[in-house]
């Protein structure tokens, strides 16, 4: 008999819309749960989010590409909240569930019945994870764009002093507010497994945010100086980040996080002087002569073949990687165990687990993300 999943016979039930819930729920679906979304009669909102390249290629299925980001391996069964039939459907499916994943605005679930203290008494080992925006205490709606302005991403992600803030092409707070959930989840089952409680997981977009300031918000913390944006360059480490053009048109960046990867690219570059030049021998003099060193790697970069370096870099370990596309990212070969298989008529999809342990299986298939109230012909397997 082949092993199980390590969330084997773990029911879920996902009232969470968007991204940040269903990622969540599509991380517990690839490790072998049961997940059944439950969607209002009008659907996940996401299922109508199509882009313009599929509005005008007629796509054969009626599944937008930022719905199937997040639901494969799932089961839809509507349910209308608002009615008491609905929310009784609701109760006896919560009486046997796991977990649960919520994503109302402070005040609706409990209009609706469907809050932790009402569904957790019929089972005490309910595991109940909310997602808001600000807080349980803020009804202020929570959206990844206003969220990425107000904790401070978009002011860091301009070009440079001056420039117009900028925000990232990914929902990338609603991600980290899933990562945020999973651990919280996660911890939360590991503690009912010593107790036979259940619990309450509340976390939101804004702390998810700030918490992942990082060393962004420790340079301010520590130094009282505000940082400020540098484009793709990093405020303390150089040369890191910052791009450059190769002869051959080729786009690449630098990670250099030490003196010796510094050592080993002027060697790279034939530019051993460089290394011995006192305002870049180390690191803080490198950060103090940023704009000396960046043009001179500028200029000597785009006099030489870009994958010619690369490939030298690679030889002395020097971090460095050329800019792809999504495209060109994901037709790596190191890339394609992250692909998910074609399904129903979805041609791929995009894992969320990226670890593996040889103590269990990786899913080999999973259904396509269903249809609004049915479930996918192909099962997960």
């Amino acid at each position: 008999m082949p092993e199980p999943l390590p969330f084997h016979n773990l029911r879920i039930l996902e009232l969470a819309s968007v991204l940040a819930g269903p990622q969540v729920g599509q991380f517990f679906a690839e490790l072998g749960a049961e997940v059944l979304k439950i969607e209002s009669p009008a659907g996940d909102i996401t299922r109508t989010w199509k882009t313009r390249a599929e509005t005008e290629t007629a796509s054969i299925t009626s599944v937008s590409a930022y719905f199937a980001t997040s639901n494969w391996g799932k089961k839809s069964m509507v349910l209308d909240l608002t009615t008491t039939a609905g929310q009784a459907v609701l109760h006896q499916l919560a009486a046997t569930a796991d977990i649960i994943l919520a994503s109302y605005k402070p005040g609706d679930a409990e209009k609706l019945r469907a809050d932790y203290a009402t569904l957790a008494k019929g089972n005490p080992r309910l595991i109940y994870g909310h997602l808001t925006g600000y807080g349980p205490d803020n009804a202020r709606a929570g959206y990844d764009a206003v969220l990425q302005a107000e904790a401070g991403f978009m002011h860091l992600n301009a070009a440079g002093p001056g420039q117009p803030p900028q925000k990232m092409p990914v929902a990338m707070v609603d991600l980290l507010a899933a990562h945020q959930l999973k651990e919280g989840l996660l911890t939360a089952l590991f503690k009912r497994e010593r107790t036979g409680r259940g619990a309450l997981v509340q976390v939101s977009l804004l702390a998810s945010a700030l918490s992942a300031l990082a060393n962004q918000a420790a340079t301010y913390l520590v130094t009282g100086h505000d940082p400020q944006p540098l484009g793709s360059g990093h405020p303390s480490i150089v040369p890191y980040g910052t791009l450059y053009r190769a002869a051959d048109g080729r786009q690449l960046v630098l990670a250099v996080g030490s003196d010796g990867q510094f050592r080993h690219l002027c060697v790279a570059l034939g530019r051993m002087e460089w290394a011995n030049d006192p305002r870049f021998q180390v690191n803080a003099s490198r950060v103090a002569h940023r704009a000396e060193l960046e043009a001179l790697l500028a200029e000597r970069i785009a006099a030489v073949d870009g994958d010619e370096l690369l490939i030298e870099l690679e030889r002395r370990a020097v971090p460095a990687g050329a800019v792809r596309s999504v495209g060109e990212a994901l037709a790596q070969p190191a890339a394609q165990p992250m692909l998910l298989p074609a399904a129903g008529n979805i041609r791929a999809g995009l894992r969320t687990v990226a670890f593996r342990s040889p103590e269990w299986p990786v899913v080999t298939r999973l259904s396509a993300p269903p249809g609004l109230g049915s479930t996918s012909e192909n099962e997960s397997g």
